[in-house]
Order: C-alpha cells, then sequence, then structure tokens
C-alpha cells in the first residue's frame, strides 16, 4: 500500500530551485545525495539545469510516468500545479507548502480546493505544511530536512514537522534507525488512520509511532488501531491534552484537539500505549522492536549499586510492577558465587567491585528463575569495572531467553562504549532507573492488551421506538433538556429498573401519589431546566405523612422559583424511598471524535469532589464494564469491607451495558446522568433514583 509513495519509480520536485536557500533545492539535493536510485526531474517554469539534471518547464512536459511529485511552490499557485499532476497521472503528491488551514479563511477554501482536484483525479496526498518522507530502505529522502537515518523497523508519523525534523537530527546522532518517517502536515487526505493501515501490513514496521495534535475520526481510527495493535505496537504522543495545548494545536493545523479523558480512553481501549514525551515515545519504541513479549509482571533488578536498585524497587511497585519472588534455588545458586555481602534476593546487588564475570552470572541465574519474567539490568561506571565487558556479558546472556532484559547504564562519557556494545545486541538502555521502569510497564501493558479476550458486544431486548417517541416529542418542543418523566420512559425502555415515581401537578395528586406508593417517600422538584436539584434544595427525603407531602410540594416549588424565576417548573415528582447498600454513577458524554464515552464512579452528591471515576467508548462488552467496576478507588467498598455486605457488582455491569446500548442506538443524546444507582447488596439489585439527559 502506498508503494507509490515509499518506493516509486519516479519522482518530480515541482518548485526545484538552484537557489541553495530554497526549500525545492533542499528536496531535490536530499533525493540525489542520499542514493535514491529512481527517475528525478525537477520542475521549474525556468528551466535550465540544477544539480546536473535537465529542469522541465512543467510537470506536463515531463517524459515518461511520474509516480510522486513533491510540491515546494508558492501557495497561491499549488491548486494548478496539482491540477496539472493529474492531467499528467501523478498517483501520490507531498505538498510541502504552509499557508492553508493552519492559517484560516482563504487558506481553508484553498485547502478545500486541493482536496476537490486530487479527489477528481484520484491522488493520494501527504500535506499541506509538512517536512516530506523518507523510506530508509528504497532509500528516499523526500524532506528539506538535512541527513538521513540508518535502516531500522520503527516507522514514525508526524504532525509537527520540525519535531519531526529534529527527531531526524536526533536519530542520526544517536544512530537510531528508522524504516519510514512521514510529516502528516494538515492532513487534508492522507491522515493517521491511512498509514496505520499501510503500516499495519508492512513486515518491516515493527513498531510504529506517531506525534498527532488530533485524529480525524476517532471512531475509525479505534477499529483500525485495536486491528494494528494485535500485531503491531503503536505508541503515540497526544499533544493539547491541557487548554492551553489545546488553543495552540488549533492555530497550528487547524486541528480540534478533543476531550483529554476522550483520547486516554480511546488509546488504552485500542491497544495504543500513550507517550507522554518524546523521550518516553522512543524509550517504549525501542523496548517493542528489540525486546520480547513479557509472560507476566514479576520483575527482577540486577545491580552493582544498591541505591539505584532500592530506587528501581520503589519505582516498580508504584507503577503497579511486582518485584519477582526469587526461588529458593535460585538464592543458593546466588550464595555459590556472589561474596558474602552481596544481595542475594530481589533486587540482587553485586556490589560495586564486580567484575563483568560476577554480574554475568548473577543475570543468568536470575533469567532461569522461573518466577521471573523480565530483567532490568543497572550497572554503574566504577573504577574496577570496564562497562564495554559488563554490556557483553548483559548482551550474550539476554539473547539466550525469551524474556525481555532492560538495562540502566548510568554515566555519561565514559559509558559510551557500553551503550554501543548494548545496541549492537539490541538491548535498549536508559539513563535513569526510572525511564527503564516505565518501559517495563509499556511492555507489560501491550502483553495485557493481547490477552484481552474477544469484544462481543451483547444487544438486549429493548423498545427503542419508546425511546424514540419521548426524543421526537422532546424536540418537537424546541427542547434540549429531557424531562424526568420523559427519562424514566426512556429508562423503562431500556430495561434499567427504576423505582416507583408519580408526577404531580398540585398537592392534591401529591398527597394521592404518596397514598399510593406508600410511606416513606421522596418529593424532587420537576423541570427540564434544573439539572442539579440538590444544589436549589429541590429534594425532601423520608417524607412520612400528609402534611409533610403538602408542605414539601409548596417548599419545593418555592425554592425552584427563588432560585431559578426563569425556570419552567412541571410539578414535584413524588417516588419511592429506596433503600440500598451503595450509591454509583453511570453516565455518558457524547466526545465530538470517539462518540459516546462512558463514565462509572462513586455516585450520589460526592461524585464531583471524589473524582473516583473510570471511562470507556462505548459500546462495551461485558469483561470491560466488570474492568470499569475494578479500576476504582472505591472497588473494595462496593465487595463489602469490615463485614459489610457485597454490592450487587452484576446489577451495575448490566446498568452499563443497557446505558452503552442506549447511547450507541441513539447518537441524539448528549448527556446521561444515572446519579445516584442505588445498588443492593448481592443479588438483590439496582435502582435508577435520579436520572439527567440531554440531546443534541
Amino acid at each position: 500500500m502506498f508503494e507509490f509513495f515509499f518506493s516509486p519509480q519516479s519522482v518530480a520536485v515541482i518548485g526545484a530551485s538552484r537557489d541553495e536557500e530554497k526549500l525545492g533545492h533542499g528536496v531535490l539535493k536530499n533525493l540525489l545525495q542520499y542514493g535514491y536510485k529512481g527517475k528525478v526531474y525537477p520542475v521549474n517554469p525556468k528551466g535550465g539545469e540544477i544539480l546536473g539534471l535537465k529542469v522541465y518547464p512543467s510537470v506536463l512536459e515531463v517524459p515518461g510516468l511520474i509516480d510522486l511529485a513533491v510540491i515546494v511552490v508558492p501557495a497561491p499557485v499549488v491548486a494548478s500545479v496539482l491540477e496539472e499532476c493529474g492531467r499528467k497521472g501523478v498517483r501520490g503528491v507531498v505538498i510541502i507548502t504552509a499557508g492553508f488551514r493552519e492559517v484560516g479563511g482563504e487558506g481553508m477554501k484553498e485547502e478545500r480546493r486541493l482536496v476537490e482536484i486530487a479527489s477528481r483525479y484520484g491522488i493520494r496526498m501527504i500535506g499541506p505544511n509538512c517536512l516530506g518522507i523518507i523510506d530508509t530502505l528504497c532509500p528516499l529522502n523526500a524532506t528539506f530536512a538535512r541527513g538521513m537515518p540508518e535502516q531500522g523497523d520503527i516507522c514514525i508519523m508526524s504532525q509537527s514537522g520540525a519535531l519531526l525534523a529534529a527527531i531526524l537530527d536526533w536519530a542520526i546522532s544517536e544512530r537510531v534507525g528508522f524504516s519510514r518517517l512521514v510529516s502528516l502536515g494538515n492532513k487534508a487526505d492522507i491522515n493517521e488512520i491511512d498509514m496505520l493501515e499501510a503500516w499495519g501490513d508492512d513486515p518491516r514496521s515493527k513498531v510504529i509511532a506517531a506525534y498527532l495534535e488530533g485524529i480525524v475520526d476517532g471512531t475509525r481510527f479505534m477499529e483500525v488501531a485495536s486491528r494494528v495493535s494485535q500485531k503491531t505496537p503503536i505508541v503515540i504522543i497526544k499533544a493539547g491534552t491541557t487548554e492551553a495545548g489545546a488553543k495552540a494545536v488549533s492555530s497550528h493545523t487547524g486541528t480540534l484537539a478533543g476531550s483529554e479523558k476522550a483520547y486516554d480512553t480511546a488509546l488504552r481501549q485500542a491497544g495504543v500505549v500513550r507517550a507522554n514525551s518524546v523521550e518516553d515515545l522512543f524509550d517504549y519504541a525501542f523496548a517493542f522492536s528489540q525486546q520480547p513479549l513479557i509472560r507476566g509482571r514479576r520483575i527482577a533488578i540486577v545491580t552493582n549499586g544498591g541505591g539505584v536498585g532500592i530506587m528501581a524497587s520503589d519505582e516498580l511497585e508504584r507503577v503497579g510492577l511486582k518485584m519477582a519472588s526469587l526461588t529458593r534455588e535460585t538464592v543458593e545458586r546466588l550464595k555459590e558465587r556472589l561474596p558474602a555481602a552481596a544481595n542475594v534476593y530481589n533486587p540482587v546487588d553485586c556490589l560495586g567491585d564486580a567484575d563483568a564475570e560476577r554480574y554475568r552470572y548473577a543475570l543468568d541465574t536470575v533469567l532461569q528463575d522461573v518466577n521471573v519474567d523480565g530483567v532490568i539490568a543497572i550497572f554503574l561506571s566504577q573504577v574496577v569495572m570496564h562497562v564495554e565487558d559488563v554490556a557483553e556479558a548483559v548482551g550474550e546472556t539476554a539473547k539466550r531467553y525469551d524474556k525481555p532484559v532492560l538495562a540502566c547504564l548510568m554515566g555519561g562519557e565514559m559509558t559510551e562504549p557500553g551503550r554501543e556494545v548494548l545496541r549492537r545486541y539490541g538491548i535498549p538502555n536508559y539513563n535513569f532507573p526510572e525511564r527503564a521502569v516505565k518501559a517495563m510497564l509499556a511492555i507489560y501493558k501491550r502483553k495485557e492488551f493481547l490477552d484481552r479476550p474477544p469484544r462481543e458486544i451483547e444487544r438486549f431486548e429493548v423498545h427503542s421506538p419508546w425511546a424514540q417517541e419521548v426524543f421526537e416529542q422532546v424536540r418537537s418542543e424546541g427542547r434540549l433538556t429531557v424531562g424526568d418523566a420523559e427519562a424514566r420512559r426512556v429508562m423503562e425502555a431500556y430495561g434499567i429498573p427504576l423505582p416507583q415515581s408519580v408526577l404531580a401537578r398540585n398537592p392534591e395528586e401529591a398527597l394521592e401519589a404518596a397514598e399510593s406508593i406508600g410511606y416513606p417517600v421522596a418529593m424532587k422538584i420537576a423541570s427540564p431546566d434544573i439539572l442539579h436539584k440538590t444544589d436549589i434544595g429541590g429534594v425532601r427525603l423520608n417524607i412520612r405523612g400528609p402534611d409533610e407531602v403538602r408542605d414539601s410540594f409548596d417548599l419545593l416549588n418555592y425554592r425552584a422559583l427563588r432560585f431559578m424565576p426563569e425556570a419552567e417548573i412541571w410539578g414535584v415528582l413524588v417516588q419511592e424511598m429506596v433503600e440500598g447498600c451503595y450509591e454509583v454513577l453511570v453516565g455518558m458524554s457524547r466526545d465530538p471524535q470517539f462518540g459516546p464515552l462512558l463514565a462509572f464512579g462513586l455516585g450520589g452528591i460526592y461524585v464531583e469532589a471524589l473524582r473516583d471515576v473510570t471511562f470507556r467508548i462505548a459500546p462495551v462488552a461485558r469483561w470491560e464494564a466488570r474492568e470499569m467496576l475494578s479500576e476504582i478507588r472505591g472497588y473494595s467498598l462496593l465487595r463489602g469491607v469490615r463485614g459489610e455486605s457485597p454490592a450487587d457488582l452484576e446489577a451495575i455491569v448490566d446498568c452499563i451495558l443497557r446505558v452503552s446500548q442506549l447511547v450507541t442506538d441513539f447518537p441524539e443524546i448528549v448527556e446521561l446522568d444515572i446519579n445516584p444507582l442505588i445498588v443492593c447488596e448481592e443479588g438483590k439489585g439496582a435502582v435508577a433514583v435520579d436520572l439527567r439527559m440531554a440531546l443534541q
């Protein structure tokens, strides 16, 4: 896929220049300097010759076919040049020129025009506003950046050309290899989803890395990323995670940054490992490309420095990995050859005077242990140690085992020979223990993703026409907020248990409802305009008699009109008092990129204060709903503590799944809150007490 980009037989540089300061000169020079073997056609209206090649006044005058055109002309003439490329039959174009959507106004219109032209001629387009593309195997360097990286097995795409140029420069200085590099620019046509699909089928791509400022189609992205990440690890930096960052993203490439929580949730669900920095991005990418998959979370540390071993141990426990418990046999074998002062338990400390052979023996012994799933090998340069010899010992030993081994060779310039040896053996090296631990965690997170069961989405028998009728009625009245009684009808349609409730329009109706339901009852103001009833004193609980009912009706109406005089008041909802052990929240907020973002957490009036909430993009499978329960800090409470009865967890799961189906069936629902869902003890169900729902 996309052979015309990465293995073109011919390339035209439209806007090639004799001026060495111009981008058109840099692109042409890179093509020639870094060994591209196909035909190269410089195009410039002035004709003549550049870098020993004949220059053609127009792409239409180039003899033969052109697979790839790199366009480096002023923005006002890009459209006409693209039109000529279409008439010439060019299959792929890279538009380096800036001045389109990222500047807004006319630039946005011009970019839409480019898309229309490309679509009309069947041209695939990278850019505009990009650095270009590189393929190290071809080899092809169609960028204006300096240098060419070594061949490798990591593909990288970036929405920032400047960042990609910096990464390229760093990779050359550190001798880091890549297979392909793509600057996406404004993503007018080809975007991150297209590249994921292309690289996911590429045997040369062992890891896909990306810097993204936004995702064009969240649902499609999750679908493709979930499939690709089954065989190829994906690591992504998503920029614009803060309000300031989101504004910068919008002005940079005209991309909607989207909800941070939705991005985090969607990437995790799709098996994408999220990096928070460029350092993390490559720490994880190297670990994935060079090391086998881990079998579990039990990690051993082998070190020649006690302090750094303890630091690594602390970090392991902090991030959720486990310090491996070495077998008795392993401990005894370590005692045989290590000095008496050495620590033979995890972390294994070979002591500061350890030579390469002592370190080799300790690492080999630990890797043989059945209780060890992976090892972090930490060694510091000492007077008695030759770091290259220890690095050799680590590399030779690690390659004999199907377990990940990450190195932490600490030090500066004096340790470079050791780092070079580790590179040769494909052992990722990290300057500090915390980085090695985070990389090991990334390997384990990938293992967790690959071990997940299939996503089988249950479909309940529901009465969706009931919900449809409610939404049509709400819209016909020009409203966006669904009222209490209307929301109850929707919940009934989807089989979500509710307490007995009656809408009363006057005190007499309220009294009749209370007598019918049976005391005690709850009473709540009913208004489509009042979303948080407790904030205005719009809820009365445990009402036990007729006088209380009448007084409560009047009081609730008085408070509503006092605090929100403009609110439409429908009456008062008289409701059965539900006794339960626990209050939880089940909700949904529709994200513009990824769709319905489900939420679950401890509920009631403290939900916003405690923020003990976890998220998933709907629809979800039953095992995912169960995962949501176990992820909140309050999960231990739901399971029952200090003799308390456990909550009916399956009733919560059932509610999450039914809400998931509802919000998937009706994309017009933009917000939904069940808070609280009162959960009874195990086997006795759960009841949706308070409801809030809004439409698009």
